[in-house]
């Protein structure tokens, strides 16, 4: 560790010990402000990403304190300044194996500053987690859009990690939340959805501090995640079942009504709201990709994916001139509708929009099968979170 003091004048004329001609106290004289790091200099063992650092002065009040990463893509850690000024305690976790450097600066009573700077490193992940995040930075999305994080790994310390997680939005929206886990995939994921359907124009960050957290187990997160993103038209299309139509709504305007063909009574539609994933122009879909015996192996147009056990809104050019659309539910699960119908849906369909289904003699989308997170009511909801 390196300490300068820079004395801010020099003792001159015949004032008392202690202090200059003018009576004020003397730089050189009053004792130095006297800095300690912790963890030491050169630590000889690496230390744990969750260690706390701190940073107290003697003799002295704290100025200023930097930890930062000193090569490499490594967090920088924040902290608060406590006791007056006196001690300085990191309030986050730290990048797994990072050489770390701390710089600090602390003033005496007679105006003096000392300035120090010392190393460590931080212990290397042995095991490591990853993250998805969705929307992407920069994303218009509708209004039913969960800002969601997805995990590589099971998470155990649910806890540790929600902490590092903040949404702010523009204007102010309620929301919480709330853990859930893919009955399909088994992919774990932490989402954060609204009380109701997002406001049109609402912008977002989500700001994921979550370098350094042990998600349990000794398996670490590397790095921060940032991402902004706004909330476009308002389109909520109601499938009804039971009169084979769905019901295309924009901003509380219904834009059109259309004769579709959903699940037959052996493999009936998902029933609940569930939001669009993705959407892609040709979609090939095959009986054994949804473990069903009835073969099927169908290049599908105009595919609106909604749940990730394979729920679509799609054309089914297969089924036109047979009087199905409007009037019968033939289907393996899935809404079909003509052509011309499925591409103008497909157009207008981004991610985040919502598809409310009812009439279906099947449950109700689980809450992990895509982002079914709206089919529990907002107090539910909130009892998935792991700070409730």
């Amino acid at each position: 560790m390196s300490t300068v003091l820079l004395a801010g004048c020099q003792s001159v004329g015949t004032g008392e010990a202690g202090n200059g001609g003018d009576g004020r106290p003397d730089a050189t004289v009053a004792v130095r402000a006297d800095i300690t790091v912790s963890p030491a200099d050169e630590e000889k063992d690496p230390v744990d990403p969750g260690r706390t650092v701190e940073v107290t002065v003697v003799h002295g009040k704290l100025g200023s304190v930097r930890v930062r990463p000193d090569e490499g893509e490594g967090v920088e850690v924040t902290g608060v300044l406590g006791d007056g000024g006196r001690t300085w305690r990191s309030d986050r976790t730290m990048t797994p194996g990072t050489r770390y450097v701390v710089e600090a600066t602390a003033t005496n009573a007679a105006g003096a500053t000392t300035r120090t700077e010392s190393t460590f490193r931080t212990r290397d992940a042995e095991r490591v987690n990853g993250v998805n995040v969705t929307p992407v930075d920069g994303a218009v999305v509708g209004a039913g859009q969960p800002v969601s994080i997805a995990f590589d790994e099971p998470v155990e310390d649910k806890a540790a990690v929600e902490k590092r997680l903040s949404v702010t939005t523009t204007p102010k929206v309620e929301g919480a939340w709330g853990w859930t886990r893919d009955p399909l995939t088994g992919v774990e994921r932490v989402d954060w959805r609204p009380k109701e359907y997002w406001p049109k124009g609402t912008e977002v960050t989500l700001r994921a501090e979550l370098s350094g957290v042990d998600t349990g187990g000794g398996r670490h997160l590397r790095r921060d995640v940032t991402t902004t993103f706004t909330t476009g038209v308002a389109r909520i299309s109601t499938v009804d079942l039971e009169r084979h139509t769905m019901t295309v709504s924009e901003d509380g305007e219904v834009v059109r009504t259309i004769p579709i063909s959903g699940g037959s009574p052996e493999y009936p539609t998902w029933n609940g709201t569930m939001v669009v994933l993705r959407k892609q122009a040709m979609v090939r879909m095959t009986s054994a990709s949804v473990g069903i015996d009835d073969h099927y192996d169908l290049q599908v147009p105009w595919a609106v994916h909604m749940t990730t056990s394979g729920t679509y809104t799609h054309a089914a050019p297969w089924n036109e001139g047979k009087g199905y659309f409007g009037r019968v539910n033939t289907s393996h699960g899935c809404v079909g509708m003509s052509t011309t119908d499925g591409k103008w849906f497909y157009d207008r369909s981004v991610p985040g929009d919502i598809i409310e289904v009812t009439g279906s003699t099947r449950g109700t989308v689980a809450v992990g099968n895509g982002y079914g997170d709206w089919n529990l009511d907002f107090e539910d909801w909130r009892e998935l979170g792991a700070l409730r």
